[in-house]
């Protein structure tokens, strides 16, 4: 099971790493949405894809892309690691109920707690036009997503 390719995104409303609402459908007919799940804030490979994300934040707003990295971890925990990573685009809470916005798209992973690492390109009407799923010990591929990206402009 899990979201497919041409089909609409499921909305959700979560927590960001400051406590705030955000919801998926916020940015339906203004921007693309790139929606990053990760496995545990803090773990190498997370920190890592997304440092590589916060390094290249111009290429997405170049697209009218906004970033959307999702975790299990409370939102404490991820106001933690995007204060010490510098992170400036929303890290979502999908804590309570565990993990529910993660298995909507397919990702989580139940023996770990924790969605694998799924990537899903959003365009601005809520359709899912990309996606990749790796492992949770999988790193993923930047440019397949910046690649993804420029199809839609």
């Amino acid at each position: 099971m899990g979201v497919e390719v041409g089909s609409a995104a499921p909305d959700f409303s979560l927590k960001s790493q400051h406590g705030e609402d955000v919801a998926l459908s916020s940015f339906r007919g203004s921007r693309h949405v790139v929606l990053v799940f990760i496995p545990f804030a803090f773990s190498g490979t997370c920190t890592s894809e997304l440092g590589e994300i916060r390094d290249h934040l111009d290429a997405f707003a170049a697209r009218d892309t906004q970033v959307l990295a999702v975790s299990c971890d409370h939102f404490f925990s991820n106001r933690a690691f995007s204060d010490s990573e510098g992170l400036t685009f929303p890290v979502l809470s999908d804590f309570w109920p565990h993990g529910e916005v993660s298995r909507a798209y397919g990702t989580f992973n139940a023996e770990a707690g924790a969605p694998e690492r799924g990537t899903y390109v959003i365009d601005s009407e809520g359709i899912v036009r990309w996606k990749v799923q790796v492992g949770i010990g999988d790193r993923r591929d930047l440019s397949e997503v910046l690649s993804a990206l420029a199809e839609l402009s």
